[in-house]
């Protein structure tokens, strides 16, 4: 039975009247990978800054395996590996001068950062000011991966990283999270954090809207389909499940579905099909769905 790693209970940060972060419960379950989900401004980077005791909470209080996340910061920042999403590297630095000097700061082998390097394909004898985005990314994640730790908290991993290597650290925080670490990281997109975490938080307007199992939020899914056919467009769609904001040009019908993909593509396989494509909605598309609107399906 595993148990509660990070928990926040009421945690609360305003700046002046603007509103970072308000009454956020939160908790991570050991060795899970939970992903935070929102979208920018949603109170995202302010949750993580608050659990690494970065800020000063303005109300309530949190926990990292035990230790206080503002009296007891400096046990929590041993536990814990961090990607902070604006990442500050030594831009006069090597990649290599930043592995050696994080391993005498910590005390972390050497030898893992040199790993994760070639597993992330980065050169590390490049100085800082001379790397890409990309590269700046990824040794910053070197870097937080690289003490192997109890916790890494993220946020937004991905940012600048081609699809190879975002595939690359998949598989790596799945190794990570067999090996017993916790992972929590934040993002606004919706496809990668269903691929890879156990739960998910959804956070908006500084507050945590929902708690969701993956397996669950597909379930919930929105996507955005289009089909054109030989010919006209046949009636009735708009009376699938799942199907709404049904829109209709010549042979042409753009659609939103949300759930079962199979009622719909039985109904299309009767006629003939000359093209059709599927994207997921945006966040945004998701949380009005879903998020926005009370029971009753007013806005809330």
């Amino acid at each position: 039975m595993s148990s509660p790693v990070i928990i926040t209970e009421s945690l609360t940060k305003h700046y002046g009247e603007t509103v970072g972060v308000e009454g956020l419960d939160l908790v991570v379950e050991e060795g899970e990978i939970y992903g935070f989900l929102g979208p920018n401004g949603a109170g995202k980077t302010t949750t993580l800054r608050l659990l690494l005791g970065l800020i000063e909470p303005t109300g309530g209080k949190g926990e990292i395996l035990g230790h206080n996340i503002w009296t007891g910061t400096v046990e929590v920042k041993k536990k814990v590996g961090y990607l902070p999403g604006d990442a500050s590297l030594y831009k006069e630095m090597t990649g290599e001068a930043h592995i050696r000097f994080l391993s005498k700061f910590n005390g972390c082998d050497e030898k893992n950062g040199h790993e994760l390097a070639t597993r992330l394909e980065l050169d590390l004898e490049k100085r800082v000011e001379d790397c890409s985005r990309g590269m700046k990314q990824k040794l910053a994640l070197i870097l937080a991966l690289m003490k192997k730790p109890p916790v890494l908290i993220m946020d937004e991993p991905t940012n600048a990283l081609d699809p190879l290597t975002q595939h690359l650290l998949y598989e790596l925080l799945r190794e990570y999270r067999d090996e017993g670490t916790t992972v929590l990281f934040s993002s606004h997109n919706l496809p990668e954090v269903e691929r890879i975490c156990s739960r998910v938080g959804i956070i908006r307007d500084g507050h945590l809207s929902r708690v969701e199992k993956i397996e669950d939020l597909g379930a919930k899914r929105i996507r955005n389909v289009e089909v054109v056919f030989e010919g006209q467009v046949p009636a009735g769609l708009e009376s699938i499940p799942g199907v709404s904001d049904v829109e209709i040009n010549d042979d042409r019908v753009q659609l939103k579905l949300k759930g079962n993909i199979n009622p719909l593509i039985k109904k299309i396989a009767e006629y003939d099909v000359v093209d059709m494509s599927f994207t997921h909605a945006s966040l945004e598309d998701v949380f009005l769905e879903f998020y926005g609107k009370s029971e009753g399906g007013e806005p809330s």
